[in-house]
Parts: C-alpha cells; sequence; structure tokens
C-alpha cells in the first residue's frame, strides 16, 4: 500500500531546480525547459543521503506538476530513467518518440 507524502517544493527558476527541504539538508532536481519540455537533468542530495523514497516522494510530486502544466518529460538522469521504467504510469508525460 503506498502512502502519500507531503512534501513543500519550491520551484528556484533562478537556479533551475526544484526543491524540498529535508532534516539533513536541501535536495533539488535540476532541470532545463525547453518548448513545454522539462528535462531533468540532476539530482543534488546531501553527501552520502540514499533515502530512495523520499528522492522518489520528490519526483512524484514534480511530475505530478509537470503533469498539471500539461508539460512533456525528459529524463536525463540515470536514478530519473529508472524512476520512469518502476513507475510506467509516468510514461505518458515522455514526449513522443522517447521511449523508456
Amino acid at each position: 500500500m503506498e502512502t502519500s507524502v507531503t512534501m513543500e517544493i519550491k520551484d528556484n527558476t533562478f537556479a533551475r531546480q526544484f526543491e524540498t527541504v529535508i532534516p539533513e539538508g536541501m535536495l533539488a532536481v535540476e532541470y532545463q525547459f525547453q518548448e513545454k519540455k522539462i528535462f531533468l537533468t540532476k539530482i543534488n542530495k546531501p553527501d552520502s543521503y540514499e533515502n530512495e523514497d523520499i528522492i522518489n516522494t520528490l519526483l512524484k510530486n514534480i511530475l505530478d506538476l509537470s503533469s498539471e502544466k500539461n508539460y512533456r518529460v525528459v529524463p536525463i538522469h540515470p536514478k530519473i530513467v529508472t524512476f520512469f521504467k518502476k513507475n510506467p504510469k509516468y510514461k505518458e508525460l515522455l514526449p513522443p518518440g522517447i521511449r523508456i
């Protein structure tokens, strides 16, 4: 059973990243935006932070925001590509022609 976690996410357009504060520091996903497509390029996390559940929750929230704004999502970072493979419901956000 999947639990829903509410997480406050800030879209820092200056740094081009989605950010959330965790007890260990800042967790962020860098992006580039181009023609209604958002390219998720990097995950920044505190050193030795490996809580995959929190990282996945951040990614789910970012993808839900992207869906609300009708953005297509292009995962660049390997962990984000893996997230898409494990969560096929988000594959509808991929632009035409991109398969994972």
